[in-house]
């Protein structure tokens, strides 16, 4: 169905120093989540995909657990989320999603990785709207027909349905991310998912020439060293 959804995630886990930085990233985000919409991930199925994405990335079940406890005490740091938009290396764009106490600090440390990789921040809304903000969800399958079938029975407002090398993948609105992931696990009885998760997808893709790859790496890697930053999204074709 036209565009498909590629999995752009860049790997952390490299040393015992960036696997902390992705235990405390997931930590940080399960708390949020466990505070905002409860400590049960039955009831709350946003806490349930992000401790199932957790467990896929090699979190430590006592590192999601300390954030579920930590949200049931009531206290803690006070979060709030932070978006920052602009263009990096080659001219692509890029959205940064942040969890701070901080927005001070989280601003200029974003705007840092910007100015010392020589690309610009910009305003709110500068390209987010080149982006669309979905739930995606992929999983091993190859007959779309019939996952596409299950969706619209159970009425959920499916963005695109895709097969492609042995897997499916579906993007609806994010709004539809808890529908469309109960719709699938009830229409496919132990359906795992490899994606599960809701991003910005980018509309078009802006690729990267050999000169500017090392100032786009190095650009990624100063955003994602950031403790603040959750997830970078961008359209680069590397």
């Amino acid at each position: 169905m036209g565009r498909a959804y590629q999995n752009r995630k860049e790997s952390m886990a490299k040393t015992s120093d960036m696997k902390a930085k992705v235990y405390s990233k997931y930590g940080r985000e399960i708390y949020v989540t466990a505070k905002s919409g409860g400590t049960d991930p039955d009831g709350n199925l946003a806490l349930r995909g992000l401790i199932d994405r957790a467990k896929k990335d090699q979190v430590p079940t006592h590192v999601i657990d300390k954030a579920i406890d930590k949200a049931k005490g009531g206290g803690g740091e006070d979060y709030s989320p932070a978006r920052y938009e602009g263009f990096g290396p080659g001219n692509c764009m890029v959205i940064v999603d942040c969890l701070t106490d901080n927005p001070n600090r989280t601003f200029g440390d974003v705007r840092q990785a910007f100015t010392k990789t020589k690309t610009k921040i910009g305003t709110p809304g500068s390209v987010s709207h080149m982006f669309d903000h979905c739930a995606v969800l992929v999983f091993a399958g190859d007959d779309e027909d019939t996952v596409l079938e299950a969706l619209m029975e159970a009425d959920v407002d499916v963005t695109e349905v895709e097969s492609d090398d042995g897997m499916i993948t579906v993007l609806a609105p994010h709004t539809e991310y808890a529908n469309a992931k109960t719709a699938l696990q009830e229409a496919f009885a132990g359906i795992d998912f490899d994606v599960d998760a809701i991003q910005f997808v980018p509309q078009t893709t802006t690729e990267i020439s050999a000169d500017d790859m090392e100032m786009f790496d190095k650009f990624l890697f100063m955003l994602n060293d950031l403790d603040d930053v959750q997830n970078v999204y961008h359209n680069a074709d590397v």
